[in-house]
C-alpha cells in the first residue's frame, strides 16, 4: 500500500455556474457582497476570497452549479497512488489541463471535482 501523502487545501475555488445563473450570480458576488475583482478572462471572473480566489465560470448548457477545489500536495507521484488506492476516480475529462501541468482531476465520493496539483511555492 502506497504511503499517504500531504494534501492542503489549495488557494483556487471554481463555481461553475450555468448561463442562465451567471449574471445574478457575478452581480451577487460584485454588487451584494462587494468582494474585489481580481481578474476577468471574459466570461469568467476572479474574485479575492479570504485568502482565495473564487473564481466564476460561465457555462453553457449546465443544468446546476459546480464546486470545484484545489488541493496541492508536493509529493503528486505517491499521491496518484494513494488515490488511486482509495477508490479515487480520476476524470481529467472534467476540464483540459495546459501541456506539462503537473496536476490531475479527481472526483471525491460526493462528486465534488477537485484538482490535485503540484505545491506551489
Amino acid at each position: 500500500m502506497p504511503a499517504q501523502p500531504a494534501f492542503e487545501g489549495g488557494r483556487n475555488i471554481a463555481m461553475k455556474v450555468p448561463a442562465h445563473h451567471y449574471d445574478a450570480t457575478v452581480q451577487f458576488y460584485r454588487e451584494t457582497l462587494r468582494l474585489p475583482v481580481l481578474a476577468q478572462y471574459a466570461p469568467n471572473i476572479v474574485f479575492a476570497f479570504g485568502v482565495n480566489q473564487l473564481w466564476i465560470d460561465r457555462v453553457p448548457g449546465a443544468g446546476q452549479t459546480e464546486l470545484w477545489l484545489e488541493m496541492e500536495t508536493a509529493e503528486p507521484e505517491a499521491a496518484a497512488d494513494w488515490l488511486a488506492e482509495q477508490g479515487l476516480t480520476r476524470c481529467d475529462e472534467a476540464e483540459p489541463l495546459p501541456e506539462g501541468f503537473r496536476g490531475r482531476w479527481i472526483s471525491s465520493p460526493a462528486g465534488v471535482i477537485h484538482l490535485v496539483r503540484v505545491a506551489q511555492s
